[in-house]
C-alpha cells in the first residue's frame, strides 16, 4: 500500500496542547506529516503582530516533534495548492475555525478540518502572560 502523505499550516506560536492534539491527530491520518510553518512576514500579515518566536525557532520547535516528520517555511497563503504538490500531499488538515477556506484544493487531495482545543489559543495564551507580568 503506497504510503500516504499528510500537510498542515500554522504559525505554531507559543506552542500549546491545541497544537499538539491538531498535529497528533493530522499524523494518525497518514504514514508522513509534513507541516507548513508560517514566516515572520505572513504572520504580521494575517494577524497584525510579529510572532513570539522567530520562524526559525518555530521551525525547530515544530520540526523537533516526533510525529513531525518534516517541516518548510510557508512564505505565501496563495501558495497551498503548490504546496499540496510540491509535498505530494494526500490530506490537508485545518482546523475547523478555517472550515471551507481550503476546499479549493479538494482536487488534489483530500481536505480535513478538526475542531480547535477548546478556550486554548495562542492569543489567549499570550494575553495571560502579560497580564501575569503587569
Amino acid at each position: 500500500m503506497p504510503s500516504r502523505t499528510v500537510i498542515t499550516f500554522g504559525t505554531f506560536d507559543v506552542l500549546h496542547v491545541g497544537h499538539i492534539r491538531i498535529l497528533k491527530r493530522a499524523a494518525a491520518l497518514g504514514d508522513r506529516l509534513v507541516v507548513g510553518v508560517s514566516a515572520d512576514a505572513l504572520n504580521v500579515a494575517k494577524k497584525g503582530r510579529p510572532p513570539v518566536f522567530s520562524e526559525s525557532e518555530r521551525l525547530e520547535i515544530v520540526g523537533s516533534l516526533r510525529f513531525v516528520d518534516a517541516v518548510f517555511l510557508e512564505e505565501s497563503l496563495e501558495l497551498k495548492r503548490d504546496y499540496v504538490l510540491e509535498h505530494r500531499a494526500d490530506v490537508l488538515v485545518m482546523g475547523d475555525d478555517w472550515s471551507g477556506r481550503f476546499d479549493f484544493v479538494s482536487d488534489l487531495c483530500e481536505v480535513v478540518y478538526f475542531p480547535r482545543t477548546p478556550s486554548v489559543s495562542t492569543t489567549e495564551v499570550i494575553e495571560h502572560i502579560t497580564t501575569l507580568g503587569s
